[in-house]
């Protein structure tokens, strides 16, 4: 490296101090007998100043072996300083010395960053301390990798080069870019987009400095890399997807009517996502989120019943105010109870005990094998082009088992899984949904290994269309029918006062589902989010 030949003072410059060959850092060579006292107690201001001078001169200077004999770890200093210059392409280097605390100096860096003709300005500020070397107690920089720089750890490296990926050009179904900047929620949707296409969009990946860290240790979580300088943006290449514009600006806005809510819109007949939102824009919760689904999981719960001829729409079916099973006693919200009702009328009105009185006739695997074989769900296999928790319906027994069937117990979705779960109720048969076609990059689509007979496709859509008519859903859903069906649920959560509000619908050809956290029901939380939706996608 190139640099200067003397450490900035302050606003000024000061001699090299000889240190390296002589002076107060030379190392006594006589013979043993004439060996000086190991020097102990505080160290003064002036063994400070010169041991930082010493460290920040020969640095600047680029005398790597010099700089790294005026620490405390001469083998770990060479390798870092050496990457300084070789890894990370740094050159022109000045070191100005900052305030003294102690016997911790700061020190502010400016360098040139070049790679491969391109050169950009580099400035950050560090610190290090001064201690006493362990063999003779001379003073000497404390080595550690921050001292090179702030956001360097054991094991980590500056590098120079091309990013990971290039960048990529999302486009909406229609053509039109999609940024994070026009729709918020897109953010981690557009990163994925990147990591999943960068390398197959035609892009070129930008140079930049960054931070490599090291390999994590087995069972512990590595943290990621840190961009520290972009010296050039890379070229993007284009990816589109099935996002429809007017859509995505319509969830945008719903979404931020409330605090943590998530919708999903897509289209049943095919798969296509239309839309995906976060009021929060950091975590995806609507493709990603982990949650207990409440009643919506009664979908796929009926069509189980009636899959086994445990339930049938319009037949009588019980609905007590309480029903116990595995040691739990359950109720209905505000304990209610339906006599001589029908299977339709319980599911309209969300009776809880309707499912949890028929559990003593099931397996304790038959609610996951109905979930996997008919609705696609809980095998981690969707590939819609980024990534998705795909639903989780585990085998279990006694009340966590009862507890599945009405979206408790070890059940757990998001608005992508139910939104999907609707429209296979619908249509009777499941398509992957999908934001990126398959033809993009020749990925195979998750598939269902049976389909739903025509039986429990009929029942299923009377029940829906009932509940949106005339049931739980029927205010949020008030002049979208009647080629329409939703189902409302409401989970409740350990620790919060009130429960997780959701809701699951269709209109047409469009299907939706949304959560609002701590929303209560979600009739009254989710309900108008998706209702809202439905319509603009049909008008």
């Amino acid at each position: 490296m190139a640099g200067a030949a003397a450490v900035a003072l302050g606003g000024g410059a000061f001699a090299v101090y000889s240190v390296f060959g002589g002076g107060a850092f030379a190392e006594d060579r006589s013979s043993a007998g004439d060996a000086k006292p190991v020097k102990t107690g505080p160290l003064s201001a002036a063994e400070v100043r010169t041991a930082t001078t010493a460290f920040l001169t020969a640095w600047q200077k680029g005398s790597v072996t010099k700089a790294a004999a005026a620490t405390d770890d001469s083998a770990a200093a060479r390798t870092a300083l050496t990457g300084f210059a070789k890894d990370a392409h740094i050159k022109d280097v000045t070191l100005t010395r900052g305030k003294r605390a102690g016997d911790d100096v700061a020190f502010s860096v400016k360098g040139t960053v070049s790679y491969k003709g391109t050169d950009k300005p580099l400035s950050y500020t560090s610190s290090l301390t001064v201690v006493r070397a362990e063999k003779d107690g001379e003073p000497v920089v404390d080595w550690r990798p921050s001292v090179v720089h702030p956001e360097l750890g054991e094991g980590d490296r500056l590098v120079t080069g091309e990013a990971g990926t290039p960048p990529v050009k999302a486009l909406d179904r229609d053509g039109g870019e999609l940024t994070a900047k026009k729709y918020p929620s897109l953010g981690t949707v557009l990163d994925g987009l990147r990591e999943k296409f960068g390398e197959k969009a035609g892009g070129k990946a930008g140079v930049e400095l960054r931070v490599v860290r090291a390999k994590a240790e087995k069972g512990k979580k590595k943290n990621a890399d840190k961009t520290l300088l972009e010296l050039s943006d890379g070229t993007p290449g284009e990816v589109r997807t099935t996002l429809s514009p007017s859509l995505q600006a319509a969830a945008e806005q719903q979404v931020n009517t409330r605090k943590r809510a998530s919708v999903v819109v897509m289209r049943p007949s095919t798969g296509e996502i239309l839309a995906v939102a976060n009021s929060g824009h950091g975590f995806n919760v609507a493709f990603q989120g982990s949650l207990a689904p409440g009643s919506t999981m009664k979908i796929v719960s009926s069509a189980l019943l009636i899959d086994k001829g445990l339930a049938s729409a319009n037949k009588v079916h019980p609905c007590p105010k309480y029903s116990s099973y595995g040691g739990w006693k359950f109720q209905n919200d505000d304990k209610f109870k339906i006599n001589g009702g029908t299977f339709k009328a319980s599911f309209a009105r969300s009776c809880n005990t309707a499912f949890i009185s028929q559990a003593k006739k099931l397996d304790d695997n038959s609610l996951a094998l109905e979930a996997q074989q008919v609705f696609g769900l809980g095998m981690n296999n969707w590939a819609i082009g980024v990534p998705t928790f795909d639903g989780a319906v585990p085998v279990q027994s006694a009340a966590p088992m009862a507890a599945s069937l009405i979206g408790q117990g070890g059940v757990r979705m998001n608005p992508l899984n139910m939104a999907s779960v609707v429209s296979t109720a619908k249509t009777g048969v499941f398509k992957q949904p999908y934001l990126v076609a398959p033809s993009v990059d020749g990925r195979t689509l998750a598939t269902a290994s049976r389909p739903m007979s025509e039986s429990v496709r009929s029942q299923l859509r009377e029940l829906l269309q009932y509940t949106a008519a005339a049931g739980t859903a029927a205010e949020a859903m008030a002049g979208l029918g009647p080629d329409f069906g939703a189902k409302t649920g409401s989970a409740e959560v350990d620790g919060q006062k009130e429960p997780n509000g959701w809701f699951t619908a269709w209109k047409g050809d469009l299907a939706s589902a949304g959560v609002v956290q701590e929303g209560g029901h979600g009739s009254e939380s989710a309900g108008p989010i998706v209702a809202a939706l439905l319509k603009a996608g049909s008008s």
